[in-house]
């Protein structure tokens, strides 16, 4: 009966979120609700384990660290053992802006930025690590950026004292990389190259040239400097141009099959997320918004149901804009903002299973060129918000190319990770 009674105890202060006492281990629950958080990512040097149904977790004697993070909340690390601790992770959902090599380093338009983050809902930025152009706008210690030309022009000059300032100021941080399309790589190294019918390096519709994303040496740079990102203190790394060139006759170190080409991109994601274990890092990639609608891989490698299991978050870019054959039943985009990202979010959940904390999607917020070329004020960013927010989304960006915002169509009330 003795035996009985203790564990009766012992269940009935689980179910109330009590500390029971677990040695080398902890509690983690919900900041707000204070229930318990089952499944909660727990990483530690040389493994990892998870929270149990209980949001109880154990962990090897005398750690000098040990983070945790789940999909919905802050993450959150500390130099120290848990040793029976009570954690509580702040629910938290990024709101973000996008700023590109030279808008982080303008401090105009950093400021500007900034300003709509204090006064609005907004609470994060999506900052390019690695920009459209293959630059890296920071002194890397990674030495192909160096030997690319990649560090010819750096925009930031101290990178780890700008994240301690935005971080202080409440911003999660986003870094952006752009993957596949790197004229300054295939520039150095033109064996990397995609190469068009004839056997010569190819350029897309900008003059630019790609990396083979079936090249592994096209894979360690791009993940180096995910892990530098992540060493600097960068809450997220999202892969953009995580894909094949959406062009055809093209040539690639294998065959040009859909099989091949899903398994190069699930693969270079899964190789990512594996390195970057150890940082406790979200993993996040854009992909194109009709993937949410294709069966196949789009001709580019991404194939939602495949992109689920390798990724936290997937990004789909649902820009009406770029939306040219509309959806079913709206025929016309940029005059159904809401349905169209209602309606793609919805798609994407219902195949691959998954709830809506497993998408954050990009917004438009600059002016239609594919259609009437109407201007996306208050009245489109706000349904397009609204309908991320209905399907249960983990937040939402803002892309505007020149990096040029106003706080039309955003609510002023202020959701921001604690300091």
């Amino acid at each position: 009966m003795r035996t009985f009674a203790l564990l009766l105890l012992w269940f009935s202060m689980t179910l109330a979120g009590a500390a029971v006492p677990l040695g080398d281990g902890g509690y983690v629950y919900d900041r707000d609700s204070g229930g318990a958080l089952a499944g909660v990512l727990v990483t530690y040097p040389g493994g990892t384990t998870q929270s149990d149904a209980f949001g109880h977790f154990s962990v090897p004697a005398d750690l000098k660290q040990f983070s945790l993070r789940a999909l919905g909340y802050q993450r959150f690390s500390q130099p120290a053992a848990p040793a029976g601790q009570r954690i509580g992770l702040a629910p938290f959902k990024a709101k973000a802006l996008y700023l590109s090599v030279y808008g982080i380093g303008s401090k105009a338009l950093r400021e500007q930025a900034l300003q709509l983050i204090a006064s609005t809902e907004l609470n994060a930025l999506v900052i390019d690590v690695k920009g459209d152009r293959g630059m890296v706008p920071y002194p890397s210690s990674v030495a192909l950026a160096t030997q690319t030309g990649a560090q010819k022009v750096i925009t930031v000059r101290d990178m780890p004292a700008l994240i301690q300032s935005l971080h202080a100021q409440g911003v999660y941080l986003i870094a952006r990389i752009v993957v596949f399309k790197d004229a300054l790589l295939v520039g150095l190294k033109p064996e990397l190259a995609v190469r068009d019918a004839q056997g010569h390096v190819w350029r897309d519709r900008e003059g630019l040239m790609w990396g083979d994303p079936l090249r592994r040496e096209v894979w360690q740079y791009n993940i180096d400097l995910a892990i530098e990102a992540a060493q600097l203190g960068f809450d997220e790394i999202q892969f953009d141009y995580v894909r094949f060139p959406d062009a055809r006759g093209l040539r690639f170190a294998q065959a040009n099959t859909e099989t091949t080409r899903v398994d190069a991109i699930t693969g270079f994601l899964a190789e990512a997320r594996q390195r970057l274990i150890p940082y406790n890092v979200f993993i996040s990639a854009d992909i194109f918004g009709y993937v949410s609608w294709n069966q196949n891989d789009t001709a580019i490698g991404q194939q939602l149901e495949r992109l689920g299991p390798v990724l936290d978050i997937m990004s789909p870019m649902l820009y009406p804009s770029g939306f040219q054959f509309g959806i079913p039943g709206y025929r016309n985009p940029v005059a159904a903002p809401y349905a169209i990202v209602e309606r793609s979010l919805q798609k994407a959940k219902e195949r691959t299973q998954l709830d809506g904390l497993h998408f954050r999607p990009w917004l438009q917020a600059f002016r239609d060129y594919a259609f009437d070329r109407r201007t996306f004020g208050a009245t489109q960013i706000r349904a397009q918000i609204d309908a991320a927010e209905a399907v249960g989304s983990n937040g939402w960006m803002l892309w505007n190319p020149r990096n040029q915002y106003s706080a039309a169509g955003l609510n002023s009330e202020v959701d921001k990770p604690p300091k």
